[in-house]
């Protein structure tokens, strides 16, 4: 069982009139909410539950991923919620995983800023919880030949990414790989149909399933073939996606005991890794573990979310050679992938992921705001103020796209 825990910077309605005027680009308030309300009904819960299953089962294990953006609100809004994943990490049957400090796309940007948001998060992680975190697990998943060889060179054990079937084939997400272009690693991908069972089908009352009890989804487990059933999704599932009056808190605590009745152990992500690889994926195109298509459409499917994406890295060299570490930490928080997933025109079957936790009335309202605020950080790193009247130009022809 693998967990996301991430939470961006939000901006703030930065308009503009406020581009070269003001610098608060992001919404303390809202940020400062958010995390209150995702500790009270998700984090502190959770966590409390997790510390009380690995007292009771010698044999649970679990792994997280947390992001530098969570780490630093935590640490600001709610610091009892880092205390209690610290409490997790002392009893040694938790494993931390790396990966961009910013949870950014900047692997299919920039790999220079790739590499050194991971050193950051690295560093993060080490300092917060005492360990060295040995396998990878990119931004959304984003994974492709390219990213194992990245990851292998970096010297980490395993990477772990999105079971896709269009990738797998015929082929079983429950056995171990490796990627065509990396051979010392192991490659661990997600069984989305169990894992989006509880992080998306768990409260649906018109699902066939339903209910999904513990002992119910413990018979689905038993009789798959494999070296390991993987289980990743937002850790956000108990308690905020999946309400605590779904159940979804009485199925954690009883999955594990029913688990273990049926014979089914528990590894982290490094001891899967140990298993010797089935066979060689050949991965090209990037894939994810996000919406129906698994690829970076939810990020960079339209104009507008390509055109951020090219306007905020073109200014990375400018910002960095500053030297001004506000502006560069205000640069690297405007990385963070949420702010491209805001401007996602997808609006159908996928259409209510994209909505939560989402601040903006439509995606052309992030856009706008989120290119007001590259604008006044493009004033700050050159001493320039971009050409209106090409600025203009640009903005109205992304809208129109």
């Amino acid at each position: 069982m693998y967990f996301q825990v991430h939470q961006p910077f939000r901006l703030a309605n930065y308009t503009v009139f406020d581009i070269g005027k003001s610098r608060d680009y992001f919404d303390t308030k809202k940020n400062d909410d958010i995390m209150r309300k995702v500790a009270q009904k998700c984090y502190r819960p959770t966590n409390n539950t997790m510390l009380h299953l690995l007292h009771k089962h010698p044999e649970f294990k679990i792994a997280y991923s947390i992001t530098g953006t969570a780490l630093e609100q935590f640490e600001q809004y709610a610091p009892e919620v880092l205390d209690s994943f610290k409490d997790l990490a002392d009893t040694g049957r938790v494993e931390f995983l790396s990966e961009t400090y910013y949870h950014s796309l900047s692997f299919l940007h920039n790999k220079e800023e790739f590499r050194d948001q991971v050193a950051k998060h690295y560093r993060a992680i080490k300092k917060n919880f005492g360990v060295r975190p040995q396998v990878f697990r990119n931004t959304e998943l984003i994974f492709n030949n390219a990213l194992a060889k990245e990851v292998q060179d970096m010297g980490y054990k395993a990477v772990i990414a999105e079971g896709a079937d269009h990738v797998l084939g015929w082929r079983s997400p429950n056995f171990v790989y490796r990627a065509k272009t990396a051979d010392k690693i192991a490659l661990l991908l997600k069984n989305y149909k169990l894992s989006d069972d509880i992080a998306f089908r768990f409260g649906n009352k018109g699902w066939a399933a339903w209910p999904m009890t513990a002992p119910k989804f413990a018979d689905w487990v038993a009789p798959i073939m494999g070296d390991t059933v993987n289980l990743f999704m937002d850790y956000e599932t108990f308690g905020e996606h999946q309400w605590a009056d779904t159940g979804i808190f009485h199925f954690l605590k009883a999955m594990p005991k029913e688990l273990i009745k049926r014979g089914i152990g528990f590894q982290t992500p490094s001891e899967a890794a140990r298993h010797a690889p089935k066979d060689e994926l050949d991965i090209h195109a990037p894939i994810s573990w996000a919406d129906v298509e698994r690829d970076t459409s939810a990020w960079l499917g339209n104009r507008m979310q390509t055109s951020a994406a090219e306007q905020i890295y073109s200014l990375r060299d400018e910002v960095l050679a500053s030297g001004d570490e506000q502006l560069i930490t205000d640069w690297r928080k405007l990385t963070t992938s949420d702010h491209f997933y805001y401007m996602c025109v997808k609006w159908f079957a996928d259409g209510d992921v994209h909505k939560y936790f989402n601040p903006y009335d439509s995606p052309y309202d992030a856009f706008i705001t989120y290119m007001n605020v590259v604008r006044d950080v493009h004033m700050r790193a050159t001493g320039k103020q971009p050409d209106t009247d090409k600025w203009t130009g640009m903005v109205s022809q992304w809208m129109r796209a």
